[in-house]
Formats: C-alpha cells, structure tokens, sequence
C-alpha cells in the first residue's frame, strides 16, 4: 500500500493538459506522493507508462466537450461510442472513470435535449464504472442533486465529487451514500465554500488541485504543488492540524481509489 502518511494526494489533477511541461512532475514529486491524472485521450497510455509510479491514470467523457478551440458544448451521446472503447481497452491500468458528470450552466444546457444527451452519457459511464469496479470522479456543476441522486439509483458506491458547489442538504446525501468530496485551491478566495467544508465531516473530504485550473489566482497556472494550500484552508476551517488533515484526506483517497494500491 502507499505510505500516505508521508505526503498528499491530488485526487483530481489533468497533468496531460497541455499547459504543463514534464518537469512540473518532477518539481512535485517532492509534495505529492500520488496523483490522480484526467488524462487526455491520446495521452492516455503515454502518462501511465512513463509515470506509472507516481500517477493513477483516469479516463472518461466529460459533459462539456470541444472541437479543439475554446468554445465547450454539452455532449452529444454519439461521442461516447468512440471515446467509450478506450475504457475498456485499457481498462487495466485505469484507476478511475473520470472526468464525468452532468453540467447543467444555463449557457451550456439551455433545454432539456442537453440535459437529456448529457444524462445518457453520464449513466453509460456509471455502468461501465459498476462492470470494472472503478470508483468515478465526477463533476456535477449547477446538477450537484441530480447528480447525487442518479448514482445513489445507479448503485454507485465509490464516488468523488469535485470542486463541489451544492447546497449543504445535498452534499449530506452524498455523505449518507458514503461518497466523498474535494476542493480546489480556488476555495481559499471563495468565502460561500466554507460552510460547506466546515459541515461536511472530514472522513468524506479529499485534496485535489483541478491543475492546471482553479489555483489560488486564475490568471495563473495551477500545479498540484499547490495541494498544500488545500489542507491549510480546511485545516484552519475546521480547527485541526494540517498534519492531520493531509493523513486523514490521504487515508480517504487510499479507501476510495483501491486499485492505486496495487501499484
């Protein structure tokens, strides 16, 4: 098993997007003993087999897709079909189905057809999860109860919602189903998170950076070194020690993403 006692671990990180340099791993590797990689599609065997040993390769459809330029769109279901057959083919190495969810933003799901595309992609995903025995890291932006409550149906029982934003009522489901949730170093300027993070008991909290997004200033490249911040902020939050946030998170990442300890 991973001596998590001797360091964080960055339960959601794209280290394959293409604002990072190798070298960033590197520089890391002295903070982070694990990271949990959103890989890129092309990226995907590349990462895991020169990294294997510090990165938990992820794979999945995210409910916002692109055509390579800025603008998102929320997905069609023909898209999963071909991105989909990557999961299964190198399901082996993955540790995660990620990053996948529903993204209810107005200007992305202006009517129920998006909404509806976005939910065929998202329970597809569960299922294939449920077939691999794969815990899902999902992102569930304006969705944060529909989200819950459509894996609490799926039977999903190993789940992390990143960079949560719901309301307290619905992140208590969440905690009832026994998943967890995870926060960005974003959070340290967002004053609304704090009850949230207060509320929610530790034993259900873990560290992520969202790298290269959600750092402290959004002008600027976030790294997972940046994980530290993250266990500050909760500690100071909730009145404890960073010593013993970093354990207790990385005891909880250790718990969720069971398969990280067979490498």
């Amino acid at each position: 098993s991973l001596p998590m006692e001797n360091g964080f671990v960055d339960c959601h990180c794209h280290i394959s997007a293409h604002e990072f340099e190798q070298v960033s791993l590197f520089f890391c590797a002295n903070f982070c003993i694990y990271f949990l990689c959103l890989c890129v599609f092309f990226y995907f065997v590349f990462v895991f087999h020169s990294y294997g040993a510090l990165i938990a390769p992820c794979f999945g459809v995210h409910p916002l897709q692109s055509n390579g330029g800025p603008d998102k769109r929320s997905v069609k279901p023909q898209v999963k079909l071909q991105k989909l057959s990557v999961i299964g083919r190198d399901s082996t190495k993955l540790r995660a189905v990620n990053e996948i969810g529903l993204d209810f933003t107005p200007w992305f799901a202006p009517s129920e057809q998006e909404k509806n595309d976005q939910m065929k992609v998202f329970v597809q995903q569960l299922e294939v999860a449920k077939e691999l025995n794969l815990p899902v890291n999902v992102h569930s932006r304006s969705a944060a109860k529909v989200t819950i409550s459509t894996m609490k149906e799926q039977g999903v029982t190993g789940a992390l919602l990143h960079n949560f934003a719901g309301k307290l009522s619905v992140a208590f489901d969440g905690v009832k189903a026994g998943y967890f949730f995870s926060f960005p170093p974003a959070v340290c300027t967002n004053p609304q998170k704090v009850k949230l993070i207060k509320q929610i008991p530790l034993e259900h909290i873990c560290l992520e950076t969202d790298s290269p997004a959600l750092g402290l200033n959004k002008h600027e490249r976030n790294e997972p070194c940046n994980i530290s911040l993250v266990c500050q902020y909760i500690a100071q939050i909730k009145g404890l020690s960073t010593e013993a946030v970093q354990f207790v998170t990385s005891q909880n990442a250790q718990r969720l993403f069971t398969k990280i300890n067979q490498l």
